[in-house]
């Protein structure tokens, strides 16, 4: 993901007072802990959770909530034409459990 530049505090705002109710859908989908970092060079996210079932973050576009989140958050990111965030899979290239 990708911030505008100069949203980084508003990105931090936004997110130190995350919806309750987003939270609690997170959690409903199985996700255990979430975190987001920003490279504040290039601007991009990157954002890292662990969930149960990755099939449960399938769920989460059909939750009114999320969309509202997105919208919300719209103004200060990169979003795709219906508001979710434009998004990058990355290739794992090593893992030590």
């Amino acid at each position: 993901m990708k911030l505008f530049p100069g949203c980084e505090a508003e990105y931090r705002r936004r997110h130190a007072a995350v919806w309750p109710e987003l939270a609690t859908l997170l959690k409903s989908v199985g996700v255990k802990e979430y975190s987001i970092f920003l490279d504040e060079e290039t601007l991009l996210l990157f954002a890292y959770l662990q969930i149960e079932d990755p099939a449960g973050l399938d769920q989460l576009k059909a939750r009114d909530i999320m969309w509202k989140w997105w919208d919300h958050m719209k103004d200060i990111m990169e979003v795709n034409p219906d508001t979710s965030p434009v998004t990058k899979p990355l290739q794992e290239v090593f893992y030590m459990p």
